[in-house]
């Protein structure tokens, strides 16, 4: 930008918007500690396209969802190797029933020796609906963290909509989670919780703001206290020059809006619910989003989701609802839940944003 008098005032306008060239470690808004942790797997620039699109057969998505939560699953591995273990918190699994004739199980995390009543809440984790598990080691730690800052915490193993649990596209993963919000909420005394607070970052951010919809579709909104959606994957289509700029501003960085489509496509083969709110909550109406319980929208800065999150929390707001945004600076999707040991105090910033909300609505800590 130069600033002489009669020269013209140029910007630079962010990530791939100035430059359709660079590359994330080329950005200079990225964090240079995650760019450090991201080169050893070659995802500090540009990844080749995939090898399939939305249009490919279902036999190809669903080949090339398992080979994406390998590598996914891998990645995440290696960043959270060597790391001490988490002590001080109690650790059970509990299998509740499932709204199909499935069960579904819920690992339930507690700080230990905790005395009394907590507040609560329900963690959905991300993948986009089709991939990674609960019990990856990456969610028992966030679960673990959550736990250590005062919470009881319930990580849901719903069903995705391929790899390794199996093939079951929307909304089979969305009836497992609000079967599981509604048993929390039918189990407080015995899980020693006064609130049930609801959240999950990419697919499970979809997943805890579409259970919200879901819930005062049905009738029982009074059971969700309020809900906390990082990253949420919630438009249904990426595609560059689309109403949302970040898809294009953030392709590739970390994630791409091929690897998303690809996504949405497996998670509801053939957009056979593209207009649901509950398949898609960008699709909901300002009647959907009024009187919803307190939110928060967390995005990652350089995430190609981000604008969406961005334009969801302001249309709760205009909605009436209590909707705080929140932008994490410097980092790719999902960083403050997955770069742990590269970004240390922005992961402890999330816990604390995330443990802060929940602890609002217990009674048991208003007054402490």
């Amino acid at each position: 930008m130069t600033t002489e008098v009669g020269e013209t005032i140029r910007f630079d306008l962010p990530g791939r918007l100035g430059d359709p060239s660079r590359a994330l470690k080329d950005d200079p808004r990225a964090d240079p500690r995650l760019v450090a942790a991201l080169a050893p797997f070659g995802l500090d620039r540009d990844q080749p396209p995939p090898p399939v699109s939305p249009s490919s057969s279902r036999d190809e998505l669903l080949a090339f969802g398992q080979g994406a939560e390998d590598g996914f699953g891998a990645v995440f591995s290696a960043l959270f190797a060597d790391l001490p273990p988490v002590t001080g918190v109690e650790r059970r699994t509990v299998t509740i029933p499932g709204p199909d004739g499935n069960e579904v199980v819920v690992f339930v995390h507690r700080p230990e020796g905790a005395r009394g009543v907590q507040p609560g809440l329900l963690h959905f984790h991300g993948g986009g609906g089709v991939i990674l598990r609960a019990a990856d080691s990456c969610y028992v730690r966030w679960r673990d963290e959550l736990a250590l800052a005062g919470l009881v915490v319930a990580g849901v193993e719903f069903r995705n909509a391929a790899a390794s649990l199996g093939v079951h596209p929307y909304p089979a993963g969305l009836s497992d989670c609000a079967a599981a919000v509604r048993w929390m909420a039918d189990n407080k005394g015995e899980l020693g919780v006064d609130t049930v607070v609801i959240s999950g970052e990419s697919g499970g951010g979809n997943l805890a703001l579409a259970v919200a919809l879901k819930a005062k579709q049905e009738g029982w909104l009074d059971e969700i206290d309020g809900v906390y959606a990082m990253c949420p994957m919630i438009a249904g289509t990426w595609r560059q020059q689309s109403e949302f700029p970040s898809q294009w501003e953030n392709d590739d960085y970390f994630i791409s809006c091929a690897l998303l489509s690809i996504m949405g496509a497996l998670y509801d083969p053939a957009g056979a619910h593209a207009d649901e709110p509950t398949c898609w909550p960008s699709r909901a109406s300002d009647t959907d989003l009024a009187g919803l319980p307190p939110h928060v929208i967390s995005v990652n800065e350089l995430d190609p989701l981000r604008d969406e999150g961005l334009t969801y929390q302001r249309r709760l707001v205009t909605a009436g609802v209590s909707a705080v945004g929140r932008t994490v600076n410097g980092t790719v999707h999902s960083a403050d839940v997955f770069f742990r040991k590269a970004i240390p105090d922005v992961y402890a910033a999330t816990v604390r944003d995330v443990c802060g909300f929940a602890t609002q609505f217990s009674r048991s800590r208003q007054y402490r």
